[in-house]
Formats: structure tokens, C-alpha cells, sequence
């Protein structure tokens, strides 16, 4: 059964055992008033042509004008049952079922019950025992029938069971109503939940109202969504950065393979036994394509061992030491074409580093360095320790990098332009910034066209966070 029909259901038979709750209570409530109104009635007129006969009067029709008001009847006898005086005709067997006057005369005290005395039985009776001293009469009656209130009992009760009857109907509607209107938020979000599919994640539920508790419900929902669809998208971002990883990792090596078979063929085809000569280029060639092809799988072999997060082995170390040897290893490569200088600091610049990674970096921004300036020209280096964080700056005065590029060069396999194509396939920055994320650190670069660019590391002294709390890794 669906919930609009198990509330409205719920709701019915709630309000239903109200009313019918608040229907016998009034009911035997107003009952009872009726009846207890026709009992005093009787009890006072008992009462008051009791006194009149206790004083030694008689009734006169004033009097019993005055006590038969509303319907009742007063009936006056002796000691042994006979009417001495009476306001109401009885029937042929009327005084036979009365015995209240014999219990009121035999016990001495008051007595009520019901009798057929009138017309209109069942009558209600009260007897008051009396004893006057020049008077016969010992017990006066008085009584009024039950018709009158009986019917308007009865008349009472079947407009109440009709009403009661309709505001049930009417409750039911009503619940039905409500029902629907608390559910309508509901349906909405049913509906555009419909709506939505695994490609398109972008929709959101409606949110009618976000106090109530559908509202609240759509809105964390609709933030769940949010963060599925961020985590699609990154998802579809790093599948993309696979394939294309993949895709440039190929070509990559596809070149050297294709030169290496191509000499290869050449050696084993004529080359060996025709011309020593080409046999020697052409070994040479290989030599220098599986070099070639050694440095790019290291250099992918580094960057899945960042992907996967690789244990570092850090410790205290001086950066100052860690850029002077990668200084003195650029200026042994640069053979004096370029100028490397290093500008030793002040003092010790400790940090928490794994100092192998590190100077991989530092060996990656020399290189990059020399190889982009033009014969000479110059590289600085710099080690400087500044709010909290160790700096390692490689500044030189080579071809530059174009602005719109800038964002670009940490990309794995991107290259600026054709310029800075030769040698390397595009990954050492990207090693270099992987490193430096790896230490909580960043890489930071700007750059000239025509003048120089400047590469900064920047190094928390403190260390990987990792070290500080383990558990932030997980």
C-alpha cells in the first residue's frame, strides 16, 4: 500500500476514534443531565408537598398547580395504599407495579425507582414518608415519565452518530488532502530522480523547503550528488591522463625502437661485412637509443613510484649541500658552455627531506637550466630560509617559456615548443613537482620569453606532514 494511503488510513482511524471517543461522551453526558434533571424535578416536588402535608394543610389547587408543572404528578396515600389525593390517571394496572411508596413506608425514609404510573410510562417515582397529626396520609409521590427525555435522547444521539458520520467522511478527505500535499515534495524528487542518469549528474533534486525534513533529506542528496559528480569527473580526468600517459608513453618509445630496428637491420643486412664504417654508426646509434629508452622508462618507473605513494626515507639535511652537488654535477655537464654559479647562504638551511629525491629535483631544474640557455649564458643558484619553508632557486638567462605555457610544463610529456624538444620526452618537471607535493612542498615558475626563466622549490623545514601524524595518509 503506498504511504499516502497508509497516512491517510492512519490518520482516519485516529480522528475516527476521536470522534467516536468525544461522541459517547457526550452522549451519556447529556443522558445523564436529562435524566438527572427529571429526578430532581420530582425529589423537589416530593419534597415540597411533603412539608405542605407534614404542616397540617391540605393541597389546594394551587399548590398542585404548582407541583405538576413540566409534566409530573403528585399522588397522596394512607397507610395502607389508598389514593387520597392524585393529579394524574392511572392505568387500569398502574398502582399495581408501584412499590416504591410500600419501601418509603415500611423503611421510614425516602424512596425512588421506576413505575408505570402514567400514560407515558416508565415514570420515574420518589416517596417521602409523612406523618401529620389530623391527616391519613402517609406517603406522598411524585414522578414524571421518561417519554419526553427518551425521545429527545434518541434525537440527540442520531444527530450525533450523523455527525459524526459526515466529520469522519470528512476527515478521511481531508487526511487524504494533507497526505498528498506533505507528499507532493516527494513525488517532485521521484520524479526528477527519474530524470537523472549515470552520464548526466549535473540535475539536482528539488527543494521545496529545506526546514522540513524532505527538504533536508533533497539537500543531502543533492550533496551527495555533488561530490559523486566531482568524483566522476576526477575519475574521467585521471582516465584521461592515463590514456594520454599511455598514449605519449608510446610514442615515446616508439622512436627509439624504430631507430634501433632500423640499424639493427642495417648491421645484419650488409653493414657488418660490407662497411665497418656505418656498421660502427650504427652501433653507436643503438648505444645512444637505448640510452635513450633506459631514461624514460627510469624517469616512468619514478613517476609510478610517486603514484603510488613509495616510502621516502627522510631525515635532517643542509639544502644548501644537496644544491651545491647538483651545481657541481650541471657544471661538469655544461662543460663551460654555461655559465652555473652557485650563491652559497648566509647559513645552514636544515629541513625533513628524502635528500636522494630532492637532489633529483634540484638535478632536473639544472638540467632543464643549462640545456634551455644558449652558449654563454648564465645559471644562478640560490638557497634561502624564509617562513618556515626552505627555498631552492635556479634562475638562468636561456630562451624563456611562453605565458600561456606556463601552466602547462609540470604536465607529464608536454613540451613548450619545438625549441625544447631536444633531448628528454617531458617528464622531468613533472617528476620534480611530483617530488615536491610528495614533501608538502610546491614548485613554482616564471618566466620571460627571450630572457630567463626562474624555478623555485620550496620545502617545509618541518617536514612531510606524513611525519607529523601518520594516520592523515590513510
Amino acid at each position: 500500500m503506498p504511504i499516502r494511503w497508509r497516512l491517510t488510513l492512519f490518520i482516519a482511524l485516529v480522528i475516527g476514534a476521536i470522534l467516536l471517543l468525544l461522541g459517547f461522551a457526550l452522549f451519556f453526558l447529556n443522558r445523564s443531565a436529562l435524566l438527572s434533571g427529571i429526578e430532581d424535578t420530582v425529589r423537589s416536588r416530593a419534597t415540597a408537598a411533603a412539608r405542605t402535608i407534614e404542616a397540617g394543610e391540605e393541597l389546594d389547587d394551587e399548590d398542585i398547580e404548582q407541583l405538576t408543572l413540566d409534566g409530573a404528578f403528585v399522588i397522596v396515600r394512607d397507610e395502607s395504599g389508598d389514593i387520597l389525593t392524585q393529579t394524574v390517571n392511572l392505568p387500569p394496572d398502574g398502582d399495581a407495579s408501584d412499590d416504591v411508596w410500600r419501601r418509603a413506608l415500611d423503611s421510614g425514609e425516602a424512596a425512588s425507582g421506576t413505575a408505570e404510573l402514567s400514560r407515558q410510562a416508565p415514570d420515574y417515582v420518589y416517596a417521602v414518608p409523612v406523618n401529620p397529626t389530623n391527616s391519613p396520609a402517609r406517603v406522598v409521590e411524585a414522578g414524571k415519565s421518561y417519554e419526553s427525555t427518551g425521545e429527545t435522547i434518541e434525537v440527540f444521539g442520531t444527530v450525533l452518530a450523523a455527525g459524526i458520520g459526515v466529520a469522519f467522511l470528512l476527515s478521511i478527505g481531508g487526511a487524504y488532502f494533507l497526505a498528498r500535499a506533505a507528499l507532493r515534495p516527494v513525488d517532485a524528487v521521484v520524479s526528477a530522480a527519474r530524470e537523472m542518469t549515470g552520464g548526466d549528474l549535473a540535475k539536482r533534486l528539488p527543494v521545496a523547503n529545506p526546514k522540513d525534513e524532505i527538504g533536508r533529506l533533497a539537500a543531502t542528496i543533492n550533496g551527495l550528488l555533488s561530490r559523486v559528480e566531482a568524483a566522476f569527473a576526477r575519475r574521467e580526468e585521471a582516465l584521461s591522463r592515463q590514456r594520454r600517459f599511455a598514449a605519449d608513453a608510446s610514442h615515446e618509445l616508439r622512436t627509439p625502437l624504430t631507430a634501433i630496428s632500423g640499424h639493427a637491420w642495417v648491421l645484419d643486412e650488409w653493414a657488418i661485412e660490407e662497411d665497418p664504417k656505418t656498421a660502427k654508426q650504427s652501433a653507436s646509434a643503438i648505444r645512444r637509443e637505448a640510452r635513450r629508452m633506459r631514461d624514460l622508462v627510469e624517469s616512468l618507473l619514478a613517476l609510478s613510484r610517486g603514484d603510488e605513494a613509495a616510502p621516502m626515507e627522510v631525515g635532517r639535511h643542509d639544502l644548501a649541500l644537496v644544491a651545491e652537488e647538483a651545481v657541481q654535477t650541471a657544471q661538469a655537464s655544461a662543460n663551460g658552455k654555461v655559465s652555473v654559479e652557485y650563491i652559497p647562504p648566509a647559513r645552514e638551511v636544515g629541513a625533513t627531506f628524502d635528500r636522494d629525491r630532492v637532489l633529483q629535483v634540484a638535478s632536473i631544474l639544472l638540467d632543464n637550466a643549462v640545456k634551455y640557455t644558449p652558449e654563454g649564458g648564465s645559471v644562478a643558484v640560490r638557497v634561502v630560509a624564509a617562513d618556515g619553508w626552505a627555498t631552492l632557486e635556479v634562475t638562468d638567462t636561456g630562451i624563456g617559456i611562453p605565458e600561456d605555457e606556463l601552466p602547462l610544463i609540470f604536465e607529464r610529456f608536454h613540451r613548450a615548443d619545438t625549441a625544447r624538444t631536444e633531448g628528454g620526452a617531458g617528464l622531468g618537471l613533472s617528476i620534480a613537482r611530483q617530488v615536491a607535493e610528495s614533501h608538502g612542498g610546491r614548485i613554482e615558475a616564471r618566466s620571460t620569453p627571450g630572457e630567463g626563466s626562474t624555478f623555485t622549490l620550496l620545502l617545509p623545514r618541518k617536514g612531510p606532514r606524513i611525519l607529523e601524524n601518520p594516520e592523515d595518509k590513510r
